[in-house]
């Protein structure tokens, strides 16, 4: 009987993000691999941190994914003079009542859209924190559960930095993974030019799932099974990481904690119930790399994260009978 129900859970697993991937790609046109991460993401009930240069697509991928989901989408301008209250919400006074009614920030939502989260105050950019971490916000005291599922899928500009405050370490930790949109290819960005100048595709992008449906699959994900040896391959890898010569920050649990989850949501979308080791090895440089700092010889001789742990995975030998 479990075993029926596991199977039937992974195949609506797959028939659910086939919907989302392809309404998605209706809009976000030519880029199959950054929305398959997207909801990868999704479904590790993970967040998303956006970087690229403006005007490739980094909002459009997050609303996007909203649209497609029937669920509460929430889109937050980060400006210097944004407020951490205006994230997560405030106590008012109400005189008829004689006392405090909490009144819910940007935060209360499924999806959360954050647009240029590095322009705001590192102030701001912490009342993310909780939310992100924990999935509940504490204000004055008492503490709010989020709705679920919840995700942040923040975008930030890393070419112009004036008048910016750089996520630190522990705020970029908090996200799953981190993609580039990239440009698109010639005929893609025909197609786009064609299709986007007579309307917005988002006003025709219509729901294909709910959220009561993705939250009942992020539970499924999570229980889809990884054996002890590819726990230990994981483990490995944060490991070696630690101690590499060409990066001065390793990583964090709470990265090698992420990649089995993302791994788990990979294999789910590939059809399997149990992960592999390659599914660690495709998500790991989009769930690691922004998370590890480079030594200062790397970077005199132009590595890129990317190409580090590239070459981690080569260095790694993956565990003998999961191949």
């Amino acid at each position: 009987m479990g075993e029926d129900r596991g199977v039937s859970e992974l195949d609506e697993v797959q028939v659910v993000a086939a919907r989302i991937q392809e309404a998605m790609s209706a809009v976000v046109v030519g880029k199959d691999r950054v929305v398959r991460t997207a909801v990868t993401v999704l479904l590790a009930q993970g967040h998303l941190l956006v970087e690229d240069v403006p005007g490739v697509g980094k909002t459009l991928l997050a609303k996007a994914l909203g649209r497609s989901i029937d669920c509460s989408v929430q889109r937050v301008q980060f400006t210097p003079d944004l407020l951490p209250s205006d994230v997560t919400g405030v106590s008012v006074f109400n005189q008829d009542a004689r006392t405090f009614e909490f009144r819910p920030g940007a935060v209360f939502a499924n999806i959360v859209v954050g647009d240029e989260i590095n322009r705001a105050s590192p102030k701001t950019q912490s009342a993310l924190l909780e939310a992100m971490a924990e999935g509940q916000v504490t204000v004055d005291g008492t503490t709010y559960r989020l709705e679920e599922p919840f995700m942040v899928m923040a975008t930030q500009n890393p070419i112009e930095m004036e008048g910016t405050y750089p996520l630190p370490e522990a705020q970029r930790d908090r996200f799953m993974a981190r993609i580039e949109m990239g440009y698109p290819d010639p005929a893609a960005e025909l197609a786009m030019i064609g299709s986007h100048s007579e309307t917005d595709p988002l006003d025709e992008l219509e729901p294909v799932t709910d959220s009561a449906t993705v939250a009942r699959l992020v539970q499924a994900v999570r229980r889809l099974y990884a054996s002890p040896a590819v726990l230990q391959y994981v483990v490995d890898l944060a490991v070696a990481s630690r101690h590499h010569p060409r990066l001065r920050l390793g990583v964090s649990p709470r990265a090698a904690l992420h990649l089995v989850r993302a791994a788990r949501a990979h294999a789910a979308l590939a059809g399997r119930e149990h992960v592999l080791p390659d599914d660690v090895q495709r998500l790991a440089v989009p769930v690691l790399a922004h998370r590890v700092i480079l030594s200062n010889d790397a970077r005199l001789a132009r590595d890129t994260a990317e190409q580090v742990l590239t070459d981690l995975l080569r260095e790694v030998p993956v565990p003998a009978g999961v191949r």
